[in-house]
C-alpha cells in the first residue's frame, strides 16, 4: 500500500490532476489535505500541486509557504518524508526554504503553456529513479513565474553537488538558449535537496502519464515513487 498526501491550497488547480495520476499509476488514492489542517497524515510522500495558491498574492508561493499545514510539511520533510513540489509547489518549496533559489517572472513576461523537452540530469532521487541519467523526455509546462534564479554561490553549490534534476533542452538533449522557455539560469527546470528526497520541478508530470493524454513521459515520476516505497519496506 502506498500512502500519499496532496496538499490543497485556496487556488490550487492541479490537485485533482495529481490525485488521479497517483491513483491510476500506483493503484492507491492519496489523501487530500486542506491547507487549514495542522498535520499531514502519515505518508510515504507528500505532493505540493500546481495552481495559484492564495491567488499568487505577494509572490507565487509566498503565502502558501506560511500556511498552517506547511509547518507540518516542513517538519516531516526535514524528518525524511519525501516531498515533491510541482510548478506552484516548486515555488512553495523555495519560499519555505526547503529548496534554494527562487522562481521569477518568465523572461518573456508572458504565461507559457506548452510541451518542453527535458534532460534528466539526476535520477538518484525518490521521484526520478526510473528515468535514465541523460534521458530526454517531453513534459508540459504551464507557468508565468518559472524563471529559476539563485545567487552565484548557490548555483555553483547545486551544480557541484548534482542537485539539478532536470533541465530544459533541445529534442536531442543539448542545453541551448533556444530550448530555455523562461530564462531560467543554466536551463534549470527542477532541483532537489542534498538527500534527493525533496524535489521541485516546474513541468507537470501529472499531465502526461498515459497515452490518452498524448504521452507517458511523466508517468515514471509516480512509478519511481513505487520503487522508493518498495525499497523502504525492504
Amino acid at each position: 500500500m502506498i500512502r500519499a498526501s496532496v496538499i490543497v491550497f485556496p487556488g490550487s488547480n492541479c490537485d485533482r490532476d495529481v490525485k488521479v495520476a497517483i491513483e491510476r499509476v500506483t493503484g492507491f488514492a492519496p489523501k487530500m489535505v486542506w491547507h487549514g489542517e495542522t498535520s499531514v497524515p502519515s505518508s510515504d510522500f507528500i505532493v505540493l500541486p500546481g495552481g495559484f495558491s492564495y491567488g499568487d498574492y505577494l509572490r507565487c508561493g509566498a503565502m502558501a509557504a506560511h500556511s498552517r499545514i506547511m509547518r507540518d510539511v516542513i517538519a516531516k520533510a526535514k524528518a525524511g518524508t519525501p516531498v515533491i513540489g510541482i510548478c506552484n509547489g516548486f515555488q512553495i518549496l523555495t519560499e519555505s526554504g526547503l529548496l534554494p533559489g527562487a522562481l521569477m517572472r518568465n523572461k518573456s513576461l508572458k504565461f507559457i503553456c506548452r510541451d518542453v523537452h527535458l534532460r534528466v540530469d539526476r535520477n538518484e532521487t525518490f521521484f526520478t529513479s526510473t528515468y535514465r541519467c541523460g534521458e530526454v523526455v517531453k513534459v508540459p509546462i504551464a507557468h508565468a513565474e518559472g524563471n529559476y534564479f539563485a545567487d552565484d554561490e548557490t548555483i555553483a553549490r547545486i551544480e557541484g553537488e548534482g542537485q539539478v534534476v532536470v533541465r530544459y533542452c533541445s529534442p536531442d538533449g543539448r542545453i541551448t538558449p533556444d530550448s530555455n522557455p523562461n530564462g531560467a539560469m543554466n536551463n534549470i527546470a527542477g532541483i532537489c535537496d542534498e538527500t534527493g528526497r525533496i524535489v521541485g520541478m516546474m513541468p507537470h508530470p501529472e499531465r502526461l502519464y498515459e497515452n490518452k493524454l498524448g504521452g507517458t513521459d511523466g508517468r515514471r515520476v509516480f512509478e519511481s515513487v513505487m520503487v522508493g516505497v518498495a525499497a523502504a519496506m525492504g
